[in-house]
């Protein structure tokens, strides 16, 4: 019995060593290599938790990535934390290939230096695993604002409609939309059109190529429409045949056609809330407005520009607006101007700069020949001239009786005329009469110096030169002296 006892517990043995194997020992011959664990990336609320050591990881993993570099004692972040965790969710119902993010910043000192963050929260959106060039975060602080600013990067910006019946859908589906109507697809006035889409959250956006929906809505070139269920119904902005399509008029353009009217004022005023505490200084710039002053009331008559102010402060109440609508309908309060400060400087460089409050005595000077650029800082057509305005100063600056100057025409206003356009050009003749010419020819160094030598006009183009004749013959009688012809 002990020898069988042995033996069964010597084939114990073997088989326990057969099993694992000995300590160190690699698998028997063809048993397959155990992969090493693959690494996982912590969540917490379905937003991923990032570091030094796994951030590149995170990148390589998801094509869209934003992640939000936060403080744990920081009050900004902790009320972010709760929209920031229902977008994460909102976004993983969808199934959606954008995923969040979030950095400890003090705790991740390597990373807040290598990509710039020097306040909390900052939020940076990472695309195809580029590490070097993160979008910054501009959108929204709140979960359905985040989630959509999402979709427009990971997605498409703007539906593509080939039919009749996807164009009606697109339309009939929310109360405001726009469809850009593009003969080519690949125009750089559609990759213009798609950047703008890509921030215009509260609009849906269309695009399309198709011959029958340019007729089935009456256009017969580029054109970007709004439609919306309310008021008129519809608005076009057809795209400039020779400047292409303007990122910033259009965006003017379809915050103005998007609004509603109030039919308490015969369809006449439009209201809008600001939030002052948001991302709008842009808004506030424009009407002139610091953030300390609100709550309070401007009114602005979209035709002509004119904007106005209650004459006094109080309550804002049902009562007091209705009278200020009212009495600015009736012509009883007279319009403000916007106007920066005139810089010390401002007629130091052979461009000289104009604002509100210096326009009139510089451009009517009735000693001076005055030719004015109105320009809007994002504007890339007016950025595109720059070099040639420059010049153009730069070679007129000893010409006692010429001026070349600029003004910034969404920070000042003129009440001799309303600016809608960037650029606009406008020259001032030396005289009297107030006389004003806009120039609308080519904006080049040559052009812009042949209208100026010419007194404000382009000279007429020189004829060809016809063949002399082998004989000329002039009547015996003639006394007409040959004139030059220009």
């Amino acid at each position: 019995m002990d020898g069988q006892l042995l033996l069964v517990l010597l084939l114990l043995l073997l088989l326990l060593l057969g099993a694992s194997g000995p300590e160190g020992q690699g698998p028997g011959p063809g048993e397959p290599e155990e992969e090493p664990p693959k690494e996982e990336i912590p969540e917490e609320d379905g937003i991923l938790v990032l570091s030094r050591r796994n951030l590149g990881l995170a990148l390589r993993e998801h094509r869209t990535l934003l992640v939000q570099f936060y403080a744990p004692w920081c009050g900004h972040c902790k009320a972010l934390a709760p929209e920031y965790s229902k977008a994460a969710a909102l976004l993983a119902a969808e199934s959606a290939k954008a995923r969040l993010a979030k950095v400890d910043g003090p705790a991740e000192t390597e990373l807040t230096e290598e990509f710039a963050v020097t306040a909390y929260p900052t939020l940076k959106f990472f695309r195809d695993g580029n590490r070097t060039h993160p979008e910054e975060y501009t959108g929204p602080r709140e979960a359905e604002g985040i989630a959509e600013w999402l979709r427009r990067r990971a997605g498409p910006s703007a539906t593509r409609l080939e039919d009749e019946d996807g164009a009606q859908a697109l339309i009939d589906g929310r109360d405001v939309v726009v469809i850009g109507f593009f003969q080519d697809l690949q125009d750089e006035d559609v990759a213009t059109f798609l950047a703008l889409a890509q921030d215009a959250l509260d609009m849906t956006f269309g695009l399309t190529d198709r011959p029958k929906l340019f007729q089935k809505f009456g256009l017969t070139k580029d054109t970007v429409v709004l439609f919306k269920k309310f008021d008129e119904g519809r608005a076009d902005f057809p795209v400039d045949e020779e400047l292409g399509l303007d990122q910033g008029d259009l965006s003017h353009f379809l915050l103005t056609h998007s609004m509603r009217l109030v039919t308490e004022f015969n369809s006449r005023v439009l209201f809008v809330v600001v939030d002052v505490g948001a991302d709008n200084g842009h808004v506030l710039q424009y009407f002139g407005l610091k953030a300390e002053e609100a709550p309070t009331l401007r009114f602005i008559n979209m035709e002509t520009t004119k904007k106005y102010a209650p004459a006094h402060g109080g309550p804002l109440t049902a009562t007091s607006v209705t009278a200020f609508c009212h009495a600015v309908l009736g012509g009883e309060v007279k319009p403000y101007l916007l106007s920066q400060e005139l810089p010390p400087d401002w007629d130091q460089r052979p461009v000289k700069t104009l604002v509100g409050k210096n326009f009139e005595q510089v451009a009517f000077d009735e000693t001076k020949n005055v030719f004015i650029k109105f320009y809007a800082p994002w504007c890339t057509h007016c950025k595109e001239m720059a070099a040639a305005w420059e010049a153009l100063a730069e070679k007129y600056k000893d010409h006692e009786d010429i001026i070349i100057a600029e003004l910034d025409a969404t920070a000042n206003e003129l009440e001799a005329f309303p600016v809608h356009g960037f650029p606009t050009l406008k020259f001032f003749p030396a005289g009297p009469g107030r006389k004003v010419i806009e120039y609308k020819s080519t904006r080049d160094l040559e052009t812009f110096s042949k209208f100026l030598d010419n007194g404000g006009e382009l000279p007429a183009e020189e004829p060809a030169e016809e063949p002399a004749a082998p004989f000329p013959e002039t009547p015996a009688n003639s006394t007409t002296e040959p004139k030059e012809e220009l």
